[in-house]
């Protein structure tokens, strides 16, 4: 098939955006692409990436969760490669683990009390978020507490990913893997466990095999000083229509200088450009530009829902994603996937994927109309606006 838009309807959302989320002063700035196997149909760039330094195609943006996809689709290609299996115990690579067990007591002054989990986490766990290990920033339960204590999920952490590793081992899983969802670390794990599997460092080897291949040049765990010019300030919501300055783009970024551990689950800044780039090799079953980067089988097999029982995130997820909105979602391997579009109550397909990050970036793909999306911004957190919905919704609607 061939997606064709109305291009007038296309062109409602820049000053939606504008009116909504940038006159008002609620987002600092904002870019959108929508694109189809043939090409963009879409692209516009709004409002400042810095103070008089508008918007430009070679901006940086921090895209913290969206770095998940890419860290999913390097463990994927060592699967492949028959080097892992999906059902493989983690603790065969990381045998610290070996005696990990579920929370039953304890936290704060209290040492953790904890039992033998039903089963050992396997490496399926760590790619759907069913690990049993969680974030700190979640602040639900004593081990949430107990994460943000030692600072084990801190962007500032002072840790190498080897010593991260080893630490975790020291706190128990909230519960038995596989019986619910919960929004984690796991994804910081994996890069942890490619890096063992492959005996490469984790950055060095998302470089060499999916970052190389695709063409992503300007795509870091850290900003190099001759683009760090490039980088746009990053904010935080503080009150009603109103935000404050959480990171400055420039040489003073965290971004922009050194950091012991690279996150695969939330370390990347990139470019709208280099991440079309991702998707398009997403639209195009695993390749872009003559570049294999995985399998169309494998690449089926992850965005499939591996949520057990076929269930969605509203009746598996124990804490973040379990709201209302996200009925008719499921989870994959590295990706949320919509079910039944009905239930979401937004326009979509069966089968469309995505993900997005805390500064309120997005994208997703749909194979079945053959068109995806990427919107950057620098605000978080993510669940301050329904952009998200908003955009799928008014791209949709374009749809001829």
């Amino acid at each position: 098939m061939s997606t064709a838009f109305n291009q007038d309807r296309l062109e409602r959302i820049a000053p939606f955006l504008k009116a909504k989320y940038l006159d008002t002063g609620r987002m600092p700035h904002a870019a959108v692409l929508v694109g189809t196997k043939d090409g963009p149909s879409f692209h516009s760039l709004q409002g400042d990436a810095r103070e008089g330094q508008p918007l430009a195609e070679d901006t940086i943006y921090r895209i913290a969760s969206m770095t998940k996809p890419l860290t999913s689709i390097a463990f994927m290609q060592l699967v492949e490669q028959g080097k892992v299996a999906l059902s493989n115990y983690v603790h065969d690579v990381i045998p610290e683990w070996k005696n990990l067990g579920v929370f039953q007591a304890g936290g704060g002054e209290a040492p953790f009390q904890s039992r033998r989990p039903k089963r050992p986490m396997q490496m399926i766990d760590l790619l759907r978020h069913t690990s049993g290990l969680t974030y700190g920033f979640q602040e639900r339960t004593p081990v949430d507490a107990a994460y943000r204590r030692d600072k084990l999920d801190s962007f500032n952490a002072q840790y190498d990913l080897e010593t991260f590793l080893k630490k975790i081992a020291e706190y128990p899983l909230l519960f038995d893997p596989g019986e619910s969802w919960n929004y984690s670390i796991s994804t910081d794990v994996l890069g942890g466990v490619i890096q063992r599997i492959a005996d490469q460092p984790f950055d060095a080897y998302l470089k060499e095999h999916v970052l190389d291949p695709l063409g992503m040049e300007d795509t870091h765990f850290e900003v190099p000083k001759d683009k760090a010019d490039r980088l746009a300030d990053a904010y935080y919501f503080h009150s009603a229509e109103k935000k404050k300055l959480f990171d400055p783009g420039g040489p003073m970024s965290k971004w922009a200088n050194p950091r012991a551990m690279p996150s695969g689950g939330g370390g990347l800044a990139s470019t709208i450009g280099d991440y079309e780039r991702f998707c398009r090799m997403l639209l195009g079953q695993g390749e872009y530009e003559g570049a294999r980067v995985i399998g169309r089988k494998t690449l089926d097999l992850m965005t499939a829902n591996h949520l057990p029982g076929g269930k969605d995130l509203t009746e598996l997820s124990v804490s973040l994603f379990s709201e209302a909105d996200n009925a008719g979602v499921g989870f994959g391997l590295g990706f949320a996937g919509t079910m039944d579009p009905h239930k979401t109550l937004t326009p979509g397909s069966a089968g469309d994927f995505y993900w997005g990050g805390m500064f309120s970036t997005a994208f997703f793909i749909d194979p079945a109309e053959e068109l995806f999306m990427i919107f950057m911004t620098q605000l978080m957190p993510s669940s301050t606006y329904p952009v998200r919905r908003e955009l799928k919704t008014m791209i949709y609607a374009a749809l001829e």
